[in-house]
């Protein structure tokens, strides 16, 4: 499989969905930019965005470890930036990756100059982009919290705890209501020839991008390839039951003038095909079915097959 030169493709979503999303797609092209969510505020992340004022660093550190090389120098890179400390102190449970990120962004005071330079002390294949410029929060509608009163909605705050509710999610939005984009991502969109969307935590990390209105407006009007890829299962708590073609819909009901040309699906987790390739249809989209899990049977994408799916499609539509 050759790399696609020159075919500009950006990738949106956050954590290990665009971790694996990225590790494939930097064998497909030499032109590969990652938005990236900013709206984390748990862990080493969520207590330097709370000290510092600083963007959440975890997801555009590990968007920055998936594009690390696989020759000595990047494998080295990668697990030197997601190692995290193990202490009785303050370090504790502190990855590398984001200590690196905020200091440079303290040293240089631009998130965008800051993650171009450790893009360049690792040697990645390509760019890593936060979809806003300033630190995001997730509010999500969510019923079933009380069992007394399933059909009451309730308003949860926060990455983590929209992440982990015992409830169901409906409906997510962003405060601030109207935040800033990235410029950089926003032109990345712009000149894209392929826009994927997913995997990932679809209402914490997919589909946020779609509520920055200046990046979804580019997104509306790139004339980019836009592809969505689906998660292999339901994340507990935040998707817990939700199928394949609910994913879709629940896109939809975020941006319904959004027009989605393809959805790639692997083969052993499309659960209905007949209902996901009718919803698929609805979206104005051609479903793309392809054994891209690891072939272990556990729910991840395997790098090299989800590479060999991008290939042809991007073959396929030039």
């Amino acid at each position: 499989m050759s790399a696609a030169t020159g075919v500009p493709v950006v990738a949106l979503g956050g954590g290990h969905g665009l971790a694996a999303s990225l590790s494939a797609l930097r064998r497909v092209t030499q032109d590969l930019t990652a938005v990236v969510t900013v709206a984390d505020d748990g862990g080493s992340s969520g207590r330097l965005r709370s000290e510092f004022g600083v963007l959440p660093p975890g997801d555009l550190r590990q968007a920055l470890a998936a594009l690390c090389d696989d020759d000595d120098w990047g494998r080295t890179w990668a697990r030197v930036l997601q190692h995290r400390f193990r202490s009785g102190g303050e370090l504790h449970g502190h990855a590398v990756g984001n200590l690196l990120i905020a200091a440079l962004w303290q040293l240089l005071d631009e998130h965008v100059a800051g993650l171009d330079w450790v893009a360049r002390l690792l040697g990645a294949q390509g760019r890593v982009l936060p979809m806003s410029a300033v630190p995001l929060d997730i509010l999500a509608q969510v019923t079933g919290l009380d069992p007394a009163q399933p059909d009451r909605v309730d308003v949860v705050r926060g990455q983590v705890e929209v992440a982990t509710t015992p409830g169901t999610v409906r409906s997510v939005a962003l405060d601030p209501v109207d935040p800033p984009a990235c410029a950089e991502a926003v032109q990345a969109v712009r000149d894209a020839s392929y826009v994927v969307l997913g995997p990932g935590s679809w209402f914490t990390s997919v589909i946020p991008h779609l509520l920055v209105p200046e990046l979804s407006r580019a997104l509306h009007a790139s004339p980019a390839k836009r592809i969505v890829t689906l998660n292999l299962a339901p994340q507990p708590g935040e998707t817990a039951g939700l199928s394949p073609d609910a994913h879709l819909d629940a896109l939809a009901a975020h941006a319904p003038d959004l027009g989605i040309d393809m959805v790639l699906a692997d083969r052993g987790s499309a659960g209905d095909v007949d209902r996901l390739t009718a919803t698929t249809k609805s979206l104005g989209a051609e479903l793309v079915v392809a054994d891209v899990a690891a072939a272990d049977g556990s729910p991840r994408h395997d790098p090299g097959r989800l590479a060999e799916a991008y290939a042809e499609i991007f073959a396929d539509r030039r």
